[in-house]
């Protein structure tokens, strides 16, 4: 796990330290369904992704610069080390959004549940 985490580069930092500020708001919409959690939910959700994404795509620009021609006929292994590393942030970022989305469909389902057994007014 640690290698997988390591292998990302300095981008896994702010998409982990985003996605669990995620979890965190999720798990409490998921314990209390209240609407104060949902600008907190969408807004981190959101940079979570755009952390994820900015790691791959800087993963990639480093991977691109440091290529430098035909390495003795081992110019595709290359690249494609330095893509699955540069994914590495998006797989971080999209395991961390679905198990916010998890927690958050369990609020929405509590929600859901009190607003039903509310009396009718």
């Amino acid at each position: 796990m640690s290698d997988f985490f390591v292998a990302g580069g300095w981008g896994m930092y702010p998409t982990l330290l985003a996605g669990l500020g995620l979890l965190v708001a999720s798990i409490l919409y998921a314990r209390n369904p209240d609407r104060r959690y949902v600008p907190l939910m969408l807004s981190l959700g959101v940079f979570t992704l755009i952390a994820g994404g900015l790691g791959f795509v800087t993963g990639l620009m480093v991977c691109l610069r440091n290529y430098s021609g035909e390495a003795a006929g081992q110019t595709p292994i290359l690249i494609a080390y330095g893509l699955e590393e540069s994914l590495h942030n998006i797989v971080l970022a999209l395991l961390l959004s679905m198990l916010a989305a998890l927690f958050a469909s369990v609020g929405a389902w509590r929600l859901s549940r009190q607003l039903q057994a509310a009396p009718a007014r």
